[in-house]
């Protein structure tokens, strides 16, 4: 606003300023050259009646024009006089003969009457610099003679230019003036009108941040002041919908967890019924030895998804802790591929494990363990029996491990929700091992819990990689990852999942 107020008020200035000092300009010089006129017009008639009554049988004719010349201009004093005289051109005193235009000189010797034309005043002393000035040509006639001698009355516009120049310099400073006093004005004007929008600016920001109780003032009845009041009121809103959502979430949470507890003691009684039909199973009646088969599995799943219910409690009420320790998690990852083996075999899935010597860093082992046991599983269980990659490596900063199947992979845009709780990227697909939904969630969880990152990537057809970092050294940043994200066989779209 400021720049575009300067800029139109320098415009304005400029062009106003332009056509008033042409219009003074023009008036000053008007008046001058009329003024001129009527002077070389008094003086060309004392002039010629003084040649008139010049005895030319007693006086040179050339030596009275220059006489006349010089006593015009010293009598003056306003005035320069040139006379082209009948012998040697042009007689002057002082003057350069130059002062005179070629073009007037032509004009006044076509015919007659009375000529003006702008000139510089050139002086004889080619020390002393040229004035502006006006030039007014006519004829002065020679008693007797049928011929008339050119004269030229030379005024100096010293005056008039020094009028100008000031005039000039008056609007430059007034013209400033108004700059300076515009800018300031449109300066103190904006910025006291951006101040309730700056100040609205601040209060989203906050309000983004999460201080829901940040409010604007509200001043006036203007439209900065229903903006004010708009945003007040969304503010409220938001602030009231986010307080349900979290006491929801608290109560649902809470629930969640009242539940895994509650559960657990029933759990434990039909465990113990469970246990001794299985212990008193008659052999011979196939339909009892499957159904309490069907009934121990059943809660095995059942007290697996009481547990991690239990965990994603711990997570949420933000009481998970880690129980540090210098492992090799190179060792951590055999003994759970290992662990995985009758699974691998039951589905036909080779597991190989790639590793470069010990990978040792400060973990919490069960976590870590956790983690590995739901990738690796994941990955036979979507791998379509096609052979699971585990590599682990390291570096100064950390350690990775990736796990890489060749399965039905996912969509690119799943990346981040393969870690969401419960979700399934195809619904309608029949599990062959028992979960509970909960297993990448719960290792995001314990990745974050050790400042770590565990990062997915997939793509339809093309199999799916799963990537966990770690810091060797409890809270140190990670920069980077020993493994790269993508696998070294197909570079699509990197996606992934960091806290």
């Amino acid at each position: 606003m400021v720049t575009i107020a300067l800029t139109g008020t320098l415009v304005v200035l400029l062009v106003f300023g332009y056509f008033l000092v042409r219009r003074v300009e023009a008036g000053i010089l008007d008046a001058k050259r009329s003024a001129s006129v009527a002077e070389a017009t008094t003086s060309l008639a004392r002039l010629q009646q003084q040649l008139r009554s010049t005895d030319l049988r007693t006086a040179s004719l050339y030596e009275r024009l220059n006489q006349l010349a010089d006593d015009a201009a010293r009598q003056s004093g306003q005035y320069h006089v040139i006379i082209q005289g009948p012998v040697s051109g042009l007689v002057s005193e002082g003057i350069s003969v130059e002062s005179v235009p070629p073009e007037l000189q032509a004009q006044v010797t076509r015919g007659e009457g009375m000529w003006t034309q702008p000139t510089t005043i050139l002086y004889s002393d080619p020390d002393r610099p040229g004035d502006p000035g006006i030039v007014v040509g006519s004829t002065l006639w020679a008693p007797g003679e049928n011929r008339g001698f050119p004269i030229y009355f030379i005024f100096p516009e010293t005056d008039e230019a020094a009028t100008l120049a000031l005039v000039q310099r008056v609007v430059i400073t007034f013209g400033g003036l108004i700059m300076l006093a515009m800018g300031i004005a449109t300066f103190l004007s904006t910025r006291e009108i951006a101040r309730p929008i700056r100040r609205a600016s601040i209060t989203a920001s906050r309000l983004a941040d999460g201080h829901l109780d940040e409010r604007m003032r509200v001043r006036g009845t203007d439209d900065l002041a229903r903006l004010a009041t708009s945003m007040n009121g969304m503010a409220a809103t938001l602030q009231g919908q986010i307080t349900e959502l979290e006491n929801l979430s608290s109560l649902q949470q809470q629930f969640v967890s009242d539940v895994s507890h509650e559960l657990r003691t029933p759990l434990t009684t039909v465990r113990m019924a469970a246990d001794m039909l299985i212990d008193s199973r008659d052999d011979s009646d196939p339909d009892m030895v499957r159904a309490t088969e069907l009934l121990h599995d059943e809660l095995d799943r059942f007290e697996s998804l009481l547990s991690d219910l239990l965990e994603i409690s711990r997570f949420d009420a933000g009481a998970a802790v880690l129980a540090l320790d210098l492992c090799d998690v190179a060792d951590l990852v055999t003994d759970e591929v290992n662990a995985a083996q009758p699974l691998a075999e039951k589905l036909q899935t080779p597991v190989v494990v790639s590793t470069d010597g010990p990978a040792t860093a400060e973990v919490d082992p069960r976590r870590i363990r956790r983690i590995i046991r739901n990738l690796v599983s994941n990955a036979l269980e979507h791998g379509e029996s096609s052979p699971v990659e585990v590599t682990v490596a390291l570096d100064d900063q950390a350690v990775a491990v990736t796990v890489r199947d060749h399965g039905i992979g996912f969509e690119p845009w799943q990346a981040e929700k393969v870690f969401a709780r419960f979700w399934r990227a195809d619904p309608s697909r029949v599990r062959s091992v028992g979960g509970t939904g909960l297993g990448l969630a719960i290792s995001l969880e314990d990745a974050h819990l050790h400042h770590g990152w565990l990062e997915a990537w997939g793509r339809p057809g093309g199999g799916a990689q799963f990537r966990l970092t770690l810091p060797r050294r409890p809270n140190h940043p990670l920069t980077g990852s020993p493994l790269p994200a993508v696998p070294a066989d197909d570079r699509p779209q990197i996606t992934g999942s960091r806290p």
